[in-house]
C-alpha cells in the first residue's frame, strides 16, 4: 500500500507513508499465537484507505489482481465508490474514493443534523430511529 518500514519495539512494527505524522502512521502488532477475534467490539471489521478519485481506484484494483488479490467490483456507496479485498491476515481492507462527497444529498451547513439512510432502509426508519440514542447539539 506504499508504507515503508519506519522502526519496531518488541513485537510492533512501526510504517509510515509519506512524510509520516498524524494519519501517516500504521502500528502492527504482531501476536501470532493470540486468539483469533471474532466480529463484535474491540476487534477491527474493516480498515478502509482513501483515494482522491475513481482513476487511481481503479489502478489500485489493477495492481491489486495482479497481486492474485480477490478484490470486488467497484461498488456504489452513494457518497464514495469502495472497492474491498482481504489482507493475508484476514482483515478486509476498503479503498474508497472521496467523490462525490457527503454533500451529495445536504448542505454543508446541514451535514449532521438528519439521520441518512440508504434506499433500502428506508421502509424501516421508524424502527431504527426509534433504537438509536438521542442526540443533543
Amino acid at each position: 500500500m506504499g508504507f515503508r518500514h519506519a522502526g519496531e519495539e518488541g513485537n510492533r512494527f512501526r510504517f509510515v507513508i509519506g512524510d509520516g505524522g498524524p494519519s501517516k502512521i500504521v502500528d502492527v502488532v504482531c501476536s501470532p499465537d493470540a486468539t483469533r477475534g471474532l466480529v463484535s467490539a474491540g476487534t477491527v471489521h474493516h480498515i478502509a484507505w482513501r483515494t482522491p478519485d475513481a482513476e487511481q481506484q481503479l489502478r489500485w484494483r489493477g495492481a491489486l489482481v495482479g497481486l492474485d488479490y480477490d478484490v470486488s467490483p467497484v461498488m456504489d456507496r452513494n457518497y464514495f465508490e469502495s472497492i474491498y479485498f482481504r489482507e493475508p491476515g484476514g482483515v478486509l481492507f476498503e479503498i474508497a474514493t472521496d467523490p462525490p462527497g457527503f454533500t451529495v444529498d445536504e448542505s454543508l451547513e446541514g451535514l449532521g443534523k438528519a439521520l441518512k439512510l440508504p434506499p433500502e432502509y428506508e421502509p424501516m426508519r421508524e424502527r431504527i430511529e426509534a433504537a438509536l440514542p438521542p442526540v443533543n447539539d
